[in-house]
C-alpha cells in the first residue's frame, strides 16, 4: 500500500515538473535573428509604459493577445507596409496579407530579418513565437498551415502594429 503511494507521488511530482514548462509560459529562444536578443532599439519598462498604450504594452512587452476579430487591420488590404507599434520597424507588406478568418492580421511572410522568433510552450503547446527584430517586441505566433508560396501563416495581434499606406 505504502509502495503503491509512494509512486502515484512520484509520478504526480514528475508530471507538475514536466508540464510546468508547459503552464507558465516561458519561452525559450529557437532562431533569433539578432544574437543573444540583442535589439537595436533596448528600453526599461517604464520607458516602454511611457511611449506605448496599455494595450500596446500588454502585447508588445508581456506577451498579450488581442481578442479576435477586434484590430482594423484584419480586414485592412489597401497597400502598405506594417510596422511595429513599438519601433517603427517594416514588418510586413500588404502583397503578403491574406484572409485567414482567424479574427487576426494574417501574412504568410515577413519582410526579409524583419523578425526573430522564440518557442513558446504556454497554454500547455508548443508555438513559434515572433518578435520584431529590431525592438523585440511580441507581435504573434506563426503556423505552417498557410497558403502558398510559404505555407505559413504569420498570426499577428493587429495592436503590435500600424499601417503605413503606400
Amino acid at each position: 500500500m505504502h509502495k503503491r503511494y509512494f509512486l502515484q507521488l512520484g509520478a504526480v511530482f514528475l508530471g507538475t515538473a514536466f508540464l510546468s514548462r508547459y503552464i507558465n509560459g516561458s519561452s525559450e529562444t529557437m532562431a533569433v535573428s539578432k544574437a543573444n536578443h540583442e535589439f537595436e532599439v533596448v528600453k526599461t519598462e517604464e520607458e516602454w509604459k511611457k511611449t506605448l498604450t496599455p494595450e500596446q504594452f500588454e502585447i508588445l512587452r508581456k506577451h498579450g493577445t488581442e481578442r479576435a476579430f477586434t484590430s482594423p487591420l484584419d480586414q485592412n488590404y489597401e497597400p502598405g507596409t506594417y510596422v511595429c507599434a513599438g519601433c517603427g520597424h517594416p514588418l510586413f507588406t500588404s502583397e503578403t496579407k491574406f484572409h485567414s478568418g482567424t479574427g487576426w492580421p494574417s501574412f504568410y511572410q515577413p519582410i526579409a530579418g524583419a523578425i526573430a522568433t522564440t518557442v513558446d510552450r504556454s497554454f500547455m503547446m508548443t508555438r513559434t513565437e515572433v518578435h520584431c527584430s529590431h525592438c523585440g517586441g511580441h507581435l504573434g505566433h506563426v503556423f505552417d498551415d498557410g497558403p502558398a508560396p510559404t505555407g505559413q501563416r504569420y498570426c499577428m495581434n493587429g495592436v503590435g502594429m500600424k499601417f503605413i499606406p503606400a
